[in-house]
Formats: C-alpha cells, structure tokens, sequence
C-alpha cells in the first residue's frame, strides 16, 4: 500500500510541559486509512490532525463497533526516541477486530508508519522526568447505515498526545472499592479485547467509586461475584507469602501487555509468579491474616500502580499500612529502568527511532 503524507507547514504551536493533562492535547498529524470491500485498506495518510466529517448515522456511534490500543513513545538513551513492545499492541489490536467483525490492519505497514508518523511529530515528545507521547490507533465501523449488521467500510486512524508524569503526587498507593453491583464482562463476551464498549461499561461504577473516597473500582466475575479480576484500567497483583500472584485469564480479562511483561521481568529477578484464580474472600483473610503484603495494578499509563486500601462490604482493608511495598518498587523499577534505557533490554522489547 501506498501511503501519502501531507505535512502541517501552518503549525506554530509549542509544547508547554509545564502543563501537561492527559489525552487533552494533540500533534500536529495523524495517520489515516479507509477499508472498503472491494479496495481492502487503501487511502492511506500521515496528514494534519483534524476533525472527521461523517454521517450521524455512522455505525460506530450506533453499535459500539469500535476497538483502540494505547502505547507511549518517550525520550530514550541519547538522543533517541523509543517505544516498548509496539508490535504487540498492533497484534492484540486485530484480535479485537476479529471479535468485533472488523479487518485485520498489516502489522508490519501500520508500524512502519507509526514510526514515520512519530519522526515527523517528534517535537511534540515531552522530556520531562514520567512523560511521553501517548499513541490512540484506533478502528471503527464506518458505514452510516443504522441497520444492526456488521460494518462493511471502516476507518482506522492513529492519533498521539503528549502527558505528563502518571503520578503527579508521587508513586502513593491507591484506594480502590469492590464493584458489587454492576458487571464488566462475562465469559464469551468481550472482555479479553480492547473494545470500546467495555470501557463505557465501567465508567458508573469508577464515578461511584470516586464519589465514596476511592481512586478505582475492582472489578469480581459475573457468575459468582467472588473472583478478582481487574482494576479499571489495570490488571491486578498480589504479594501473597512473598509469591507474585495475579488473576489467570479466562477470557473476561484483558491480557495486557504490560500485564506480561511485568511477569517476564519479575521472574526473571528472581521472584516466583503464579496466574491463578484468586477470590476476594481470599484477599480480604490475606489482608488479615498478614500473608497478602503488597498488591499493584499494571497499565500502559502507570506501569504500576502499588494498592494500599480495598474496600468491601463497607470495610477498608490496607495493605501494608497504605505503603509501597519492596517489591512493587523493585519491579517498578527495573520496569522504568529498561522502558528509559538505564538497564539492559535483556527480552529484546524496545523499538527506537
């Protein structure tokens, strides 16, 4: 496939890194690309970043038929640009098209063109200490018919924006609250895939949550409501008797990227990590009993996020006395160490340019 671009020479923006939000603002490009089933993917485009013009109709908006992924390019060693793990966020991202009834994108044109797509928007990557340039692909169902039927056209587009330091008041544990009363996903739905519904799915009990004191909601299986499985917008962790614990994926949980390498880099520092069922009812006697001594969430956004207080049932439980614990910090950062270029990429993970 071809690819056109099309350079914003009108651009005088600056980057003010003294104030940066999360996701608010924008490059000065984006990638492009149209599917039509006679054409496949065709018209593709690094062009400036502007808004779509599309029918209210679009069945996108109608029928949820929509996946994205979310990764950072950030200074690196030297004078380079890097990202970690790119190829498997662009993988993961066709298994939610599978899912959802939308084409596979070529891996391999799609980050050949992020790269060319970050050269020229190079300028717009913070170098403050925790920044980076956040990236959205994304894909949507195109057609503007509201008839309840796969999308025959879609759209997929790449947009990026510089954030700031995840933790603006330090690396402090978080309090999340138990969701009793609403469901994310259930088995054969689609919560192992970066689907856009299953974040709308969440945002009620996540307000409800922070309107009672907490940072996130935790999320428990919808057959039982007594299996942990995520955090929001993280997988969870747990420090049990010195083992690394975390939910084994039965198809309800995101197999996230970091997620996997957190459990890559910890074995290999020594630590033994298992992926099991674990039941809220075995966290909370944890807790009490002194065996659960630390737990952390893991996202592209935080890397990791230490938890020092679950609340259930009415009750908070902390966790280490609300503290980062020895090996949330250790893994914490031999993780920044190799994203940054200050230890050795010993799994082969980062891309540079």
């Amino acid at each position: 496939m071809n690819l056109e671009i099309i350079k914003n020479e009108n651009s005088g923006r600056e980057l003010d890194e003294s104030n940066l939000d999360f996701g608010v603002e924008f490059t000065d490009h984006m990638f492009t690309m149209d599917y039509t089933p006679d054409k496949g993917w065709h018209n593709a485009k690094i062009e400036p970043f502007s808004n779509f013009s599309v029918s209210p109709a679009t069945m996108a908006f109608h029928y949820a038929q929509a996946a994205f992924e979310g990764m950072k390019a950030y200074k690196y060693a030297g004078d380079k640009v890097a990202l970690l793990r790119p190829m498997d966020n662009f993988i993961r991202l066709n298994k939610s098209s599978e899912r959802l009834v939308m084409p596979d994108i070529d891996c391999d044109f799609v980050m050949d063109t992020l790269l060319k797509l970050i050269e020229i928007d190079k300028k717009w990557i913070p170098s403050c200490e925790g920044s980076a340039l956040y990236i959205r692909p994304t894909i949507v169902g195109f057609d503007p018919i509201i008839r309840l039927k796969p999308s025959d056209s879609f759209k997929f587009f790449i947009i990026m924006s510089p954030v700031g330091k995840y933790y603006k008041n330090g690396f402090k544990p978080a309090k999340i609250l138990v969701e009793e009363n609403y469901v994310r996903a259930a088995q054969g739905g689609t919560g192992n895939i970066k689907a856009a519904a299953n974040y709308a799915m969440s945002l009620k009990a996540g307000k409800e949550a922070v309107a009672k004191g907490y940072d996130q909601a935790l999320w428990l299986d919808a057959k039982d409501r007594k299996r942990i499985e995520e955090v929001g917008s993280m997988n969870l962790f747990f420090v049990v008797d010195g083992k690394i614990v975390t939910p084994q994926l039965h198809g309800t949980v995101l197999p996230g990227i970091t997620r996997d390498s957190v459990i890559t880099l910890a074995k290999s520092m020594g630590y033994e990590v298992e992926e099991r069922d674990i039941t809220i009812d075995e966290v909370v006697a944890g807790i009490k009993n002194g065996s659960i001594t630390e737990s952390f969430g893991t996202g592209t956004a935080a890397v990791i996020s230490p938890v020092g207080t679950i609340g259930y049932q009415g009750e908070d439980y902390v966790i280490n006395n609300g503290e980062v614990g020895e090996i949330s910090q250790k893994v914490y950062d031999e993780y920044v160490g190799v994203q940054y270029g200050q230890k050795e990429d010993r799994f082969n993970w980062i891309t540079t340019i």
